[in-house]
């Protein structure tokens, strides 16, 4: 049996601004924006990966958490501790350059790291922490 990696979900607080950080700082293509019971899913992904999409949800998307649940998890994304998203590039500079340059949130320039990659990382504006990688040679 062979699996493969459809979704992953990432929360936000602002599906304006994280339409906007994935579609211009990151390439990204919207496919798909769905409102269903109060709430908010928009689907993107990368046009080379078309099998394989970010779906930004809102913070608590269970409608049956409590209230010092939900509370709880908008702390959580407000300190940027909910989630991550881990992309490869064949050209990190470029691709930081390209966020940068959109006033994405810098965490951290183009590295050499000592696991082989050069890495740059970025926030979302609802503090998910993007890692951009390009293995090096």
């Amino acid at each position: 049996m062979d699996m493969t990696l459809q979704n992953c979900f990432l929360a936000v607080d602002d599906h304006e601004k994280a339409i906007a950080f994935y579609r211009d700082a990151l390439g990204f293509e919207v496919r798909n924006d769905v409102s269903a019971y109060g709430m908010r899913w928009t689907t993107l992904g990368s046009p080379a990966q078309p099998g394989v999409s970010v779906v930004l949800e809102p913070p608590a998307a269970d409608p049956g958490i409590s209230p010092s649940d939900r509370e709880a998890i908008a702390d959580l994304l407000a300190k940027g501790l909910l989630g991550r998203l881990v992309l490869a590039t064949a050209d990190v500079d470029a691709a930081f350059e390209r966020a940068r340059a959109t006033g994405a949130e810098v965490v951290q320039e183009p590295t050499d790291q000592p696991y082989g990659v050069r890495d740059c990382a970025f926030r979302d504006p609802a503090g998910n922490l993007i890692r951009i990688s390009q293995p090096r040679r």
